[in-house]
């Protein structure tokens, strides 16, 4: 069962379980370079992954900085679906590369318009604040390439984005869990269209009925490319171990740190499936990656049995 929590995976994964389609458009990237993206429309709803518009995998290394990158693309993405006739949402965040709090995304001429009265649910696992020490900025800037100085220019921007949203939708994202998410993409699509949080593993479990599929199970094996005490906080190895009740749940990932905290937290095993000696270029190759999996569900499973 190929599963997503939100972030990438999510247009690929949900579509086809909604009996939907794929549709590719031009957007805008972060720099605001043309970029093919692709979203899901299933009936009235659409399927968005907003890293298809400003994601960080769009970027080389050394373009990556939050204080030129742009949101644009993702008001751009959501119009073309308003447009297509959809007017229920389902927006996964993850994996951008911006910290405009959505300034990017509302400047798309006509987009408040096309999406009045959708309904909309964003999928994430972060609980981020819009501001604050624990907020968009501060928590997810470094990772975005911002260094400390520049941190605090995107704490600036995004405490005046948080007044701007205050005046124009009446809405205080400042401190609302989630609302940091992407960025404070979350906090812009909580104050101008609605939109509801939810878990983003949980909903696609919801979604392709997984407490079914899991009920008669013996055992089930999920698994990620890196596993430490952040897989514990939303992520879709940690769903799955949350849904499957008294099945015991192994976990096989690429890379396994805090290995102790993992068992703590109820998976039976836990499983390094590329060896510590293999640079990380050679154990993502998709055949050498394939055999490591293979060598280590083998294993597995002769220990289960």
């Amino acid at each position: 069962m190929p599963l997503a929590d939100g972030g990438e995976g999510t247009v690929d994964v949900l579509t086809p379980a909604l009996g939907g389609r794929i549709e590719w458009v031009s957007v805008s990237d972060p720099l605001g370079r043309p970029v093919c993206a692709r979203f899901g429309i299933a009936g009235e709803t659409a399927v968005i992954e907003v890293a298809q518009a400003c994601g960080l995998g769009l970027l080389s290394s050394g373009e990556r900085n939050p204080l030129l990158t742009s949101t644009r693309g993702v008001g751009e993405l959501l119009l073309f679906a308003a447009k297509a006739g959809c007017r229920h949402f389902l927006v996964g965040l993850g994996g951008t590369s911006t910290c405009d709090g959505g300034a990017g995304m509302l400047s798309v001429p006509g987009l408040s318009e096309a999406l009045s009265g959708v309904s909309m649910e964003i999928l994430c696992d972060v609980d981020a604040p819009f501001v604050g020490p624990h907020g968009a900025a501060r928590v997810f800037g470094p990772q975005k390439g911002a260094s400390p100085e520049q941190v605090e220019i995107l704490e600036k921007r995004m405490l005046e984005q948080a007044a701007r949203l205050l005046v124009d939708f009446g809405m205080d994202v400042s401190t609302v869990p989630g609302a940091g998410a992407a960025g404070g993409l979350g906090g812009a699509l909580m104050a101008c269209f609605g939109a509801r949080v939810c878990s983003g593993i949980d909903k696609v479990l919801d979604l392709l009925g997984f407490d079914e599929a899991v009920s008669d199970a013996s055992l089930v094996i999920t698994g990620e490319g890196r596993s430490d005490s952040q897989t514990l906080s939303g992520k879709a190895a940690c769903g799955v171990l949350r849904r499957s009740g008294t099945v015991p749940v192994a976990l096989l990932s690429g890379r396994v740190d805090e290995s102790e905290a993992l068992i703590a937290a109820g998976f039976s095993t836990v499983v390094e499936v590329s060896p510590r000696s293999m640079p990380l270029s050679r154990a993502l190759e998709p055949a050498v990656a394939r055999q490591n999996l293979y060598t280590a569900a083998k294993a597995l499973l002769g220990r289960e049995m």
